[in-house]
C-alpha cells in the first residue's frame, strides 16, 4: 500500500537518530524500496526509521508501507526490536563470493561473449520468421 509521507508519524524510538543515510538513499534511488515500511493503522512507523527518513530526502512524496494491527505499545515495541535484531548480514566468504559472480556477469570471459553472439544472433533469427 501507499502512504503518503506526511501522513506518518513518528514517535518515541529505540534508535534516535537515523544513521548512515547516504548509502541507503543511493540504493533506494538506484533500485526503489526493496523492503516496505511498517506502520500501524493509525499511521505511526513500527519499522522502517531508516528508509523513511532516505525517501524524505530523497523528496519522495509516497512510500510502500505494511499496514498492521499492533494491539498495544508493547506489541509494537517487541516489532521494533525484532526488526532491527533479526537480520543476518553476509559473512566475509558469501560477500567475497557474490561480488565474484557480479564481476563475471558484468565482465564474461570471450568465449561466454561469443556463446551469448551465437544465442542472439539465431534467437534473431527465427523470430524474424514469427
Amino acid at each position: 500500500m501507499q502512504i503518503p509521507l506526511d501522513d506518518i508519524r513518528v514517535k518515541r524510538r529505540i534508535r534516535e537518530e537515523p544513521e548512515d543515510i547516504e548509502d541507503l538513499m543511493n540504493s533506494m534511488k538506484r533500485y526503489g524500496l526493496m523492503n516496505p515500511i511498517t506502520i500501524n493503522s493509525e499511521n505511526v512507523l513500527i519499522a522502517g526509521r531508516r528508509r523513511l527518513e532516505a525517501a524524505r530526502r530523497l523528496g519522495w512524496h509516497m512510500i510502500s508501507a505494511n499496514v498492521i494491527e499492533a494491539t498495544d505499545r508493547v506489541s509494537e515495541l517487541e516489532m521494533e526490536i525484532e526488526e532491527n535484531t533479526q537480520r543476518s548480514n553476509f559473512t566475509d566468504q558469501e560477500l567475497m563470493k557474490a561480488y565474484t559472480r557480479l564481476e563475471r556477469l558484468r565482465n564474461p570471459n570471450i568465449f561466454v561473449r561469443i556463446w551469448r553472439a551465437i544465442v542472439a544472433f539465431f534467437r534473431a533469427i527465427f523470430s524474424q520468421g514469427n
